[in-house]
This record gives C-alpha cells, structure tokens and sequence, in this order.
C-alpha cells in the first residue's frame, strides 16, 4: 500500500486546521489505498521520509523563511535520504502573512538539491485568515492520496 507522510509546522490554531484538514483530504471515504502518516516537523526523521512514497510539507512564514521546525527536519533528514528518495513526489503548503516568495524559495531549493518531483506549484495562502485556506488544503491533501492510490504520482 503507498504511503503518504504529511510534515507539517503547526504552532497556532489555525496552522493546526490546515494540517489536519490536509489529513482529513488524505483519508477522504473514497480513497481507502493509501496509508497516511502525519508529523510535526520536530517529530519527523528520515526513517519516515525513506518509508513514504511521496510527502506534503506544510510551513507558516518565518521572517520570510520557513518555519524553524521544518528547516531542522530537512538539516536531520537531508542527507541520510539524499540518494535514496530522488524522484520522490512532493508538494507544500504555506501559510504567509503578506508573501510566501521567500519561504516556497528556500523550500523549493532544498527539494531541488534532494531531487524530489513537484506533484504541482505551492501552494501559498496569503493574507488575514480564510476559512477557504483549509479548504485548499484539504484538497491537496485529497489531490496527493488519490494521485498515490491511482498511481500516477
């Protein structure tokens, strides 16, 4: 059965809906294939990221970066994976107060240098909260497990 790892940075109310509805669009009823595993970024390893068959990472923007908590997962988990997960499908979710560029930019380097595949672009939520943002979310969520059970990503 694939599987699906979800690490997501978490430090608010509202970051919490996003990554638990990417978990809840993960396990939609109609995709029953897929085995789901979600961490916090303190909590994840790359014993996880080497047992996933693709990952969706989830941060808030920090001083125009990523979260701390996600930059140490990729600092423990670089390079114990890096020759074993080339090709890997992945996707990100930010939540950013006024842009996002700097944080999908340091992001999107570092995958660079890992060699994972984008599953599609970030996906960046900007501005004052949005019910709407966990909506997005849980779609990708569903976009990322369906795509895992159909075999196309």
């Amino acid at each position: 059965m694939p599987r699906l790892l979800i690490v997501a940075h978490a430090p608010s109310a509202n970051t919490l809906r996003l990554r638990e509805a990417a978990e809840r669009g993960a396990r939609h009823p109609d995709i029953e294939g897929v085995e789901v595993t979600v961490r916090a970024p303190l909590e994840a390893g790359p014993e996880d990221v080497l047992a996933c068959d693709a990952i969706l990472l989830g941060t808030t923007e920090n001083l125009g970066y990523m979260s701390g908590a996600l930059k140490d997962f990729f600092d423990r988990s670089y390079y114990p994976v890096l020759e074993k997960t080339q090709g890997l499908p992945c996707a990100l979710y930010v939540r950013a107060g006024r842009d996002g560029t700097g944080t999908c930019r340091a992001v999107e380097g570092i995958v660079t240098g890992l060699r994972w595949k984008w599953v599609q672009e970030s996906l960046v939520l900007r501005g004052d909260w949005q019910d709407a943002f966990a909506d997005q979310v849980e779609e990708l969520g569903m976009t990322m497990a369906a795509g895992l059970e159909a075999g196309v990503i």
